[in-house]
């Protein structure tokens, strides 16, 4: 049985004690119920790098792990892929967010859309990045991953649009014409457009077309806002990634 892989928001390096922060403190010890000399595996996010150690010093308020050996972790796949993600409703854009960060995605922008149904007010909006952030990281966690993908804050999708890149750029599209499966890769970066419930209007879709995204298609079915986004996401590394 593998130790349980932890993020420790922190300098890391062998042959170190340090004491976990709250998040990982709260993960190893009131979750994972672990004690003193059990071990554990942490990473910072920071490198591909994870350490093992041994808990040490636990307590009801912190606990301690000295690292003992470092190791090169070679799970990041060969493309980079930027999802920008329309806003949707409820565990959706929580499940799409888990699963997008499992299949490999380095950054994601949550963006609001026309038929976006989500209201916030900043307060609430920064609280629900935080809690995207805390989902990416247990999805590293799960997955094995040592580098962290980003939640950026929340943009008007116009504002995303017209921001500079040299990366593919895709929106899927029922009626598109081209594939995901035969669109030429200049370069291993991909920016990729998934609208919410209800998908973008025909105006978000005519601007996104003329900030130079490809409208592509998945295949007949109209697939929901969270299963296009995974779908998308695994057609393209299926392709120019490292899914075989």
């Amino acid at each position: 049985m593998r130790n349980p892989r932890i993020y420790q928001n922190s300098a890391l390096a062998v042959k170190q004690t340090i004491t976990l922060d709250d998040d990982a403190f709260g993960h190893a010890v009131r979750v994972l119920r672990l004690k003193n000399d059990d071990t554990v595996t942490l990473f910072n996010g920071q490198s591909n790098l994870e350490f093992s150690g041994t808990l040490t010093n636990v307590s009801k308020k912190q606990a301690d792990v000295y690292l003992s050996n470092s190791f090169e972790k070679a799970v990041e796949s060969p493309l980079n892929i930027h999802l920008g993600q329309g806003i949707s409703r409820g565990d959706r854009m929580d499940f799409t967010l888990q699963k997008s960060v499992e299949l490999g995605v380095n950054t994601i922008t949550p963006l609001f859309t026309e038929r976006c149904g989500v209201k916030l007010n900043k307060e609430r909006l920064a609280k629900k990045v935080e809690q995207w952030q805390k989902i990416v990281i247990s999805a590293c966690e799960q997955s094995g991953r040592c580098s962290v993908p980003i939640v950026n804050q929340p943009m008007l999708l116009q504002d995303w649009l017209a921001q500079q890149t040299s990366a593919l750029k895709i929106n899927l599209h029922p009626k598109a014409q081209h594939s995901i499966m035969s669109l030429p890769m200049e370069n291993k970066r991909v920016r990729l457009l998934i609208g919410p419930e209800g998908g973008l209007s025909n105006d978000e879709i005519s601007l996104a077309t003329k900030a130079g995204f490809t409208d592509v298609l998945l295949g007949p079915r109209v697939l929901r806002t969270e299963t296009a986004a995974l779908t998308a996401i695994t057609a393209l590394q299926c392709r120019y990634g490292d899914l075989a």
